[in-house]
């Protein structure tokens, strides 16, 4: 799991699915379980905006549109003026799951994989892991804000975007 430094939460709540680097063997049970993407062009801008503390999309900018997958036309007006831009950070949780399965040696249950929409555009949806949150406390239409774990890697180093509980969307609700 992570070190407390990185802002993740290693107590046993909501907790990020471990990811898998290079040859490891996950057959011993101390194995530390990464998968990182594939940097290219055409997504390098969402893996690494998380050295800025960016959340970053694909936005056309002849109509405004984001597009999540990236792609390098707009399914909208079919522009190809598409270029990176950050959002707020802020989100919903759209759906939830709970995952109890230990898929791999390594893979500390029970984790969330959680399904949240950006304020910024009806329907740009993220999947990712909820984390520093008690289970019992996720719910859905539940606010949240976009965290980031700092991956090194030969290829390029990579920020996976992860939300947690938004607190201070909590207290602006509380003074209306």
């Amino acid at each position: 799991m992570a070190a407390p430094e990185d802002g993740v939460s290693d107590c046993r709540t909501a907790r990020t699915a471990p990811l898998l680097r290079g040859k490891a063997n996950v057959s011993e049970p101390s194995a530390t379980v990464v998968v990182l993407p594939e940097l290219t062009d055409r997504n390098r801008h969402f893996w690494q905006g998380g050295e800025r503390g960016e959340l970053v999309f694909l936005r056309c900018h002849d109509c405004g549109y984001y597009l999540h997958p990236p792609i390098p036309v707009c399914p909208r007006d079919q522009s190809k003026d598409v270029r990176p831009e950050a959002v707020s950070g802020r989100a919903n949780v759209a759906s939830y799951t709970v995952n109890q399965h230990p898929w791999l040696p390594g893979f500390e249950t029970p984790y969330v994989v959680a399904i949240v929409e950006m304020p910024e555009q009806t329907g740009l949806r993220l999947t990712t892991n909820l984390v520093n949150c008690p289970i019992e406390e996720i719910r859905v239409g539940m606010a949240v804000r976009v965290l980031f774990r700092h991956h090194e890697d030969p290829n390029g180093d990579v920020w996976i975007p992860l939300f947690e509980p938004d607190t201070d969307a909590d207290a602006d609700e509380g003074q209306r």
